[in-house]
């Protein structure tokens, strides 16, 4: 499957927003991150020839830091870099209220739009391009390699 299959499986109400979330990503997402179905969802990774180490729990896949994905009562923004910086979540809790009148719906890395006409696809072109390769990679290494 591939992140076009995967849009195109979505109920008709699903696809323009994940649309344009995916096309916000891709507009902004820094070098060396690459775009592949991963774990079900559309998947942003540090592939291989980046980082030849892979995932710890799976040396085999690349390293993950990013996914979308439509789950039944919401669509799923996945930020590793939000759970593993606390500055850079501390920036997003901040700015949030600044894009979007709802509350801020969020797990330790995933922000849950329930209504996707409340998606602020401003700031998550701005989350998306705020951390690079090297530097998920440095933190990933820091914070979750053994």
């Amino acid at each position: 499957m591939t992140p076009e299959d995967y849009l195109l499986a979505l109920p008709e109400e699903r696809q323009t927003p994940m649309r344009q979330l995916r096309k916000v990503i891709l507009d902004r997402l820094p070098d060396q991150f690459e775009e592949e179905m991963s774990y079900g969802m559309i998947g942003y990774v540090v592939p291989h020839s980046v980082y030849p180490s892979g995932y710890h729990c799976d040396p085999k896949l690349p390293l993950p830091f990013m996914s979308i994905a439509s789950q039944k009562s919401h669509i799923g923004f996945y930020h590793m870099g939000l759970y593993a910086d606390e500055s850079l979540m501390k920036w997003f809790q901040q700015e949030f209220p600044k894009h979007s009148s709802r509350k801020l719906d969020m797990g330790k890395s995933c922000v849950r739009f329930k209504n996707p006409e409340h998606i602020p696809y401003e700031l998550i072109g701005d989350l998306v391009s705020r951390m690079t390769a090297e530097e998920w990679i440095q933190i990933y290494e820091d914070k979750f390699k053994r």
